[in-house]
């Protein structure tokens, strides 16, 4: 990995994005990086007019084509799903890439130019859990052989979403469901709201995108929290009953939100907790490329 520059040299990082949790990590990095060994370089944002006032003049970056002049060790991504599909091959040639909306993945030549990238620049793709509880777990059922199905259940009051495709926050009654299917299909009209289930591709291989089932849900009583659930299951036993798990986070969220506010402490454990990676790719031979960071 080149995470770092060397033995008693800080890991240089820079942040593509700076919505909410842009700034929370550019906060953090600002204020507790310089004691933790990690120097903010650079915050690069879509519109770079939300940096003036809030991000000093010397670290803003307001064209991401020219990042390598900063000399990251690692690029942290937080603002869409496009900007791993745009920039993500040419991150990869100079420096580490965490990529912090891995709906990105659900497109394939999207993931597959990421891999060769990272294969043929040296260089590590990091995925944060986010959101997702019990991602850990879900990778060793599925690396055993032990997973047969993985739905995953996101409910949040609809001025939470933020859809790009077909999909419409709208409907009857207090509850409804926008979405039930594979991640594939979803994350493409919702590619801010999937990023939890996305991670759930990401830990069961096994299963991928196309065969981890999806449920996007509206819930008009969710004004300041998300709601995500994980239902795991497995073969049947000698006795013809399955091994099954069910798990509920509750993270609390500002009214609107697309991040709770128990997800930004977990990008930053991310950021900081190096020994507990865990490898995702879906090839043995990928997986020094491919991390996924709990």
């Amino acid at each position: 990995m080149s995470r770092a520059g060397g033995p008693g040299t800080p890991t240089r990082v820079g942040v593509a994005g700076f919505g909410r949790l842009g700034q929370y990590l550019v906060q953090r990095l600002l204020s507790e990086g310089p004691a933790l060994g990690l120097e903010l370089v650079f915050v690069w944002n879509r519109d770079p007019r939300r940096l003036g006032g809030a991000v000093p003049p010397a670290l803003q970056l307001l064209d991401l084509a020219t990042f390598a002049e900063r000399c990251p060790h690692l690029v942290v991504e937080v603002a869409h799903p496009h900007v791993a599909r745009d920039f993500g091959p040419q991150i990869l040639n100079s420096s580490d890439l965490m990529v912090g909306s891995p709906s990105a993945f659900a497109d394939q030549d999207t993931e597959r130019s990421l891999r060769e990238a990272s294969r043929r620049g040296g260089h590590t793709v990091f995925v944060p859990r986010g959101a997702l509880w019990g991602a850990e777990d879900i990778r060793r059922l599925d690396q055993a052989g032990g997973l047969q199905s993985l739905r995953v259940t996101m409910a949040t009051h609809p001025d939470g979403f933020r859809l790009e495709g077909p999909l419409a926050a709208h409907g009857l009654g207090r509850r409804w469901v926008l979405y039930e299917g594979p991640v594939r299909g979803l994350c493409p009209s919702a590619p801010r709201n999937s990023n939890t289930m996305a991670a759930a591709c990401l830990s069961a291989p096994g299963l991928g995108f196309d065969r981890v089932i999806g449920r996007l849900v509206a819930d008009t009583s969710l004004v300041d929290q998300h709601v995500v659930e994980v239902e795991v299951t497995g073969p049947p036993g000698p006795g013809g009953r399955s091994f099954s798990v069910r798990t509920r986070r509750e993270n609390p969220a500002d009214p609107g939100a697309v991040t709770g506010s128990a997800t930004l402490g977990a990008f930053w454990t991310s950021l900081l907790d190096e020994r507990q990676l865990c490898p995702i790719a879906v090839r043995p031979s990928l997986l020094p490329q491919f991390f996924f960071s709990f």
